[in-house]
């Protein structure tokens, strides 16, 4: 996948829906990982696009670029960002659906793009 914005949330549930049709699983869990140190991967809000904005504009008041980082490439808020989404979630499936929330979605966090990132996907049927 590729992002567009330096930070941005990537709404991948309709991938993660086709990955667990495509594999036809029942019952199990869909696991995702993200391979990159500078984005991230989180479960959240999806029908209101102000509360990803949000998450962004309060991550980026909490760790400022102005900060004297000692990381050398200048990134190093984008790091502490992808360290607080994590780098993986798992869902859960029942009758071939994701057990999400009425308002849930899944979103790759990119925080130092824009880039070409790749999201690894599991299903653990069970």
């Amino acid at each position: 996948m590729s992002t567009n914005s330096a930070a941005e949330f990537v709404d991948i549930t309709d991938q993660a829906r086709q990955v667990v049709k495509v594999a036809g699983t029942d019952e199990g869990i869909l696991c995702l990982f993200n391979p990159h140190s500078t984005a991230g991967l989180t479960i959240n809000e999806g029908c209101d696009p102000a509360v990803q904005q949000d998450i962004l504009g309060l991550f980026r008041k909490m760790l400022p670029q102005s900060y004297p980082c000692r990381h050398a490439e200048g990134n190093s808020p984008a790091h502490m960002m992808a360290t607080l989404t994590g780098s993986s979630v798992t869902v859960i499936i029942t009758k071939g659906e994701l057990r999400l929330g009425t308002w849930q979605h899944i979103f790759f966090c990119e925080y130092d793009g824009p880039r070409s990132r790749k999201v690894f996907w599991k299903v653990l049927a069970g």
